[in-house]
């Protein structure tokens, strides 16, 4: 069997020019932007919109829902936090991959994020639609007409307010990337505040009573309801994108995705226990909208309804916005090492932004979000990404022991209990998914293995600087003489 062709995390930052300027990037983010584009990343749909799934399957003991994800996440955010620091490009988890455990394997992570990424941001936009519908019908008193504001499968014809949410951010995007660390920075303090608010009128009528059966499901309910809760903090990887456009990214990485997972961690279950205790879980569970739905119980008014659903837009926005983001740096890294066509590297001289990846990325993800339902895949694209998360952990134990030398401006804590913690808790959630899920999850690794066979292993950086190195005829001493004479 070949040895596998892994790139070395000093061949990875001299490509991508991380030390210096990046590929064609500027470095415009500090760390508050850094810490803003994860919070812009991670808080939107999962508790705006998946909240009440997640209330369906545990109860009240959402909120341990929400703490054992967050175990699960953090464990992955500290090696997240490790390579950010060691290997600070734009590939993110497709790159610590090829330096840890080889091209083949990097391939198969970049084909995940893809899903992850596409999936997660047609949802979002979705769930931008509805409360897009919200907002409306608190201000004016209309909707939006079903067939415009929801895909064929929900009993529409296309969802319009997703397709133009991801349109707006592929502009911005393209524009710049300080135009949009900007933009996701406005948009997290917007939410924030709004969630804040939220807590506040909702502890206002909390009541003991409500969380009361604590777990009407028992262990399993606790278990599926971890898995959607899951949801929810997908996207803390994306600040390890923003690796060529940081301008600290050794120092500043780490720092950022500890911030955002304290952050996230302590206001979603404060949120959780603000809208269960408010109106009851029973109330919460599998409802559009149940923010909303929530303060104008309490209000007995529409009014803060409406404000809540306007922070949604702006929070589902600003996830769309820097999923966005995160996707087109990972199709550009994995452009740049020849295993996806050439036109997702190329760089715009005048906005220092990959304008042609960008608007394909916008392009293929509206179409799914204007016409799909995604409930049937929402699974799949949380085991893809524990998969992801998975194999972060393994490249951290496989780079401490091939590259000890590596220099880390963060380690894992505990190691190496921490990595495979890590492994362990991510393995579960995915046994959690059932085994509809694991085949689909199969077929799709296979589709993944034959792209690459068919294109990224021909076209390879590597492969073709090895073929290369073949070809080349060998080099004697007296050739070289000969040949050092004649120049003279």
């Amino acid at each position: 069997m070949p040895a596998p062709r892994i790139k070395s995390p000093h061949l990875l930052v001299a490509e991508s020019g991380a030390d210096r300027e990046g590929h064609g990037l500027k470095r415009t983010m500090g760390l508050f932007q850094l810490i803003c584009f994860g919070v812009g990343a991670i808080v939107g749909t999962g508790i705006f919109v998946g909240l009440s799934d997640s209330v369906a399957q545990a109860g009240p003991a959402v909120v341990v829902s929400f703490v054992l994800a967050a175990i699960t996440c953090v464990f992955t955010a500290f090696s997240f936090a490790e390579l950010g620091g060691a290997i600070p490009v734009s590939g993110s988890s497709y790159s610590f991959a090829y330096a840890g455990l080889g091209e083949s394997t990097a391939f198969l992570v970049g084909w995940c994020l893809l899903l992850e990424y596409g999936i997660s941001i047609s949802a979002v936009a979705v769930g931008w639609s509805q409360y897009v519908n919200e907002l409306l019908h608190s201000l004016t008193g209309v909707q939006l007409p079903a067939a415009l504001s929801a895909g064929p499968g929900d009993g529409g014809i296309v969802n319009l307010p997703a397709v133009i949410v991801i349109a707006m951010a592929s502009v911005l995007l393209v524009r710049g990337v300080r135009e949009s660390a900007r933009a996701t920075a406005a948009m997290a303090a917007v939410k924030l505040v709004i969630l804040l608010a939220f807590c506040a009128i909702g502890y206002s009528a909390f009541k003991h009573g409500n969380l009361t059966p604590f777990s009407p499901a028992g262990l399993g309910g606790i278990g599926a309801g971890t898995t959607a809760a899951f949801f929810s903090y997908i996207g803390f990887d994306a600040i390890t994108t923003a690796g060529e456009e940081a301008k600290n990214p050794r120092r500043d990485i780490p720092i950022a995705i500890m911030v955002c997972m304290g952050i996230v961690t302590l206001l979603y279950c404060a949120v959780a226990l603000a809208a269960i205790g408010a109106i009851g879980g029973k109330q919460v569970a599998g409802r559009p909208a149940a923010l909303s739905y929530v303060v104008n119980e309490v209000t007995g008014s529409a009014v803060g309804g409406g404000v809540i659903a306007f922070g949604a837009v702006v929070a589902i926005a600003s996830v769309v916005l820097a999923v966005m983001y995160g996707q087109t740096r990972i199709l550009m890294s994995m452009s740049r090492d020849g295993l996806i066509p050439r036109v997702f590297e190329k760089v715009n001289p005048k906005t220092s932004t990959p304008v042609a990846g960008t608007l394909i990325v916008a392009g293929v993800f509206a179409l799914p979000a204007a016409f799909a339902s995604l409930d049937a895949v929402m699974n799949l694209c949380t085991i893809g990404t524990l998969a992801i998360m998975a194999v972060v952990n393994i490249v951290v134990i496989a780079l401490r022991r091939r590259e000890p030398g590596l220099s880390r401006s963060f380690r894992v804590p505990f190691y190496p209990v921490g990595p495979l913690l890590g492994v362990a808790f991510c393995l579960y959630l995915m046994y959690e998914t059932g085994w509809q899920t694991w085949l689909q999850f199969a077929v799709f690794l296979v589709v993944g293995l034959l792209i690459y066979a068919g294109y990224g292993r021909r076209h390879s950086t590597l492969a073709q600087a090895a073929a290369g190195a073949e070809a080349a005829p060998e080099v004697t001493p007296s050739v070289a003489a000969e040949r050092e004479s004649q120049a003279v």
